[in-house]
């Protein structure tokens, strides 16, 4: 077996190699990502003290052209932007003091200073000039803010403004470039790293394809050979000492001792197959493979056990099942004439139970119009008994419309002599009553007239509470009447309800008896199938039990001659 490096091992080389690479490359990350923060602080620190020196010398030079313009023009809003620059808005100050904050070099501290000392040595001067002008000296204020000290001073100051952006920004800006110089190259050995994980990647991958994947993706399809039964498959990979190199060498090994055991087993079915049943197992059988051994062993012993004891038991078989063949045939014979015999004796009980059922059905529905009949009969009497109770109120209303009329008579009286008295008192008046004796006799004429239609209306109240007295009596004897028809209705609709009751319980009874027989015809008639099929059953077994006999003789056990 030649010697081969492990796939581990390589593989374990590459991934070492790219994991060290990625981690170079994080912390390569994480320095780029500082860095860059660096830069961009550095870059927004220059950007501050650029704007607040800029201020700083813009504020300068405001106060300068306010002066020189409240000089020339006279005007009070330079005057103003002057004092609001030098009491409110403080830009210099500011600018300074936010450069200082940020952090400044001595040198350029000392060029603020000279600024600033510059700059204060000129406020007393030009509150001097904006002082003339407003003392209407105009004319000496300009002489002074245009004048040679005055603009020699403010030439000193613009130099230095220009020495002091020169040198802060040279200094801002070596410091951006260091950093970004430090990105830059930061940047790079992440680039390098990336390639390195790359080629890393890109050997480790055609290492595996090429010494891992090809020879599992050979040794796979072989083992579906093995796995399909073909142990003749070819299989050209050769072994060594790596990992696949013996896996390789298992699967030849597996290979031949199969072939071993496979050939062995056929050899010993083929012989079995030929009746040959007095063989041993004396291969030598290993692993997983042992309990095969073993079994054959066992089957062989229990198939010499099985076949002596069939060929003792078909012998037997034989002669019990000629008797039983005989005993179902006499069997058979008397279930089919027991079954002819049921059957007849349930079409008789069936018919019966039809007729039973008829009346039942006939004396439901008597039952069931017999109470439609009583209830309708309640329902009359209930009627009947409302009736009467609306007739006694109508008698009661009668006779309080009775003494309405009476009172009626009383008021058409009572009109009457008041109409008397009115025309005896129109009479005694004269000519001044005549008017209200006419009103008199139209009372007198009304009170007539009610007196005679409160007799008509007590007439007719009399004729209707005569009628009502009859209508009630004939009431009562109706009610009467109902009340014995529905006691007669109530008694026949129990009877009825008894004569269905008992058809129904009869009906039941019948047909739990023609079930019983039914149930009692199919057990015969499967009796008689039974019957049947066993003797049928007794007479093949009979005929197996010779051929099983001739069968087993064939076979070469044990301890047989």
């Amino acid at each position: 077996m030649k010697k081969a490096m492990n796939q581990s091992l390589i593989t374990l080389v590459l991934n070492g190699i790219s994991i060290l690479s990625l981690i170079f490359m994080v912390l390569s990350l994480l320095s780029y990502s500082y860095a860059n923060k660096e830069l961009r602080e550095a870059s927004e620190e220059r950007f501050e003290l650029t704007y607040n020196a800029n201020r700083f010398m813009d504020g300068s030079a405001y106060l300068t052209n306010e002066v020189r313009a409240f000089a020339a023009t006279g005007k009070q809003e330079y005057y103003d932007n002057y004092w609001n620059e030098i009491n409110n808005l403080k830009n210099r100050d500011l600018g300074v003091a936010a450069m200082q904050e940020i952090g400044i070099t001595p040198e350029e501290q000392e060029m603020i200073d000279a600024m600033s000392s510059l700059s204060n040595e000129l406020v007393p001067l030009e509150e001097q000039a904006m002082e003339n002008v407003q003392a209407g000296k105009r004319e000496e204020a300009i002489n002074y803010v245009y004048g040679e000290d005055y603009s020699n001073s403010i030439a000193k100051i613009n130099s230095l403004k220009e020495q002091f952006l020169s040198t802060l920004d040279a200094r801002t800006r070596e410091k951006v470039d260091v950093l970004t110089r430090k990105t830059d190259f930061i940047s790079t050995t992440i680039f390098a790293a990336l390639m390195i994980v790359g080629i890393m990647q890109i050997i480790s991958m055609v290492f595996i394809r090429r010494k891992v994947l090809r020879p599992v993706i050979a040794v796979k399809d072989q083992m579906g050979e093995i796995s399909q039964g073909n142990l003749s498959a070819e299989f050209s990979l050769q072994p060594d000492t790596s990992e696949i190199g013996m896996l390789v060498e298992s699967i030849h090994e597996t290979k031949r001792e199969l072939k071993k055991y496979i050939d062995d087993i056929d050899s010993k079915l083929s012989q079995m197959a030929q009746g040959k049943m007095d063989l041993t197992i004396d291969s030598s059988y290993r692993g997983e493979f042992v309990p095969i051994q073993n079994a054959m062993g066992q089957i062989l012993d229990s198939l010499n056990e099985a076949l002596s004891q069939i060929n003792y038991i078909s012998g037997q078989v034989s002669k019990k099942s000629k008797t039983m063949a005989s005993d179902a045939e006499v069997l058979s014979e008397g279930a089919i004439q027991q079954a002819s015999a049921v059957q007849e004796l349930s079409a008789s009980i069936q018919e019966l139970s039809g007729q039973v059922d008829r009346t039942s059905s006939d004396a439901e529905d008597a039952r069931n119009c017999s109470t439609d009949a009583a209830r309708r009969l309640d329902i009359c009497n209930k009627k009947m008994a409302d009736l009467k109770l609306a007739m006694e109120d109508i008698s009661k209303a009668s006779q309080e419309i009775g003494g309405i009329i009476k009172t009626i008579e009383d008021i058409s009286f009572q009109t009457n002599l008041l109409a008397l008295n009115a025309a005896v008192e129109a009479a005694r008046a004269g000519e001044a009553g005549k008017g209200f004796a006419v009103v008199a006799e139209e009372v007198k004429s009304l009170a007539n007239k009610s007196s005679d239609s409160a007799q008509n209306i007590t007439e007719l109240i009399e004729n209707s509470i005569m009628m009502i007295r009859q209508g009630t009596a004939l009431s009562e004897d109706t009610t009467q009447a109902l009340e014995a028809g529905v006691q007669g209705a109530r008694r026949s609709t129990d009877l009825m309800g008894r004569i269905a009751d008992s058809a129904l319980q009869q009906s039941q009874s019948l047909r739990q008896l023609t079930l019983g027989m039914e149930q009692i015809s199919e057990v015969v008639q499967t009796n008689a199938s039974t019957a049947e099929k066993s003797a049928m059953s007794a007479r093949e077994l009979y005929n197996h039990a010779e051929r099983m006999k001739v069968s087993v003789r064939q076979f070469k056990l044990r301890g047989q001659a």
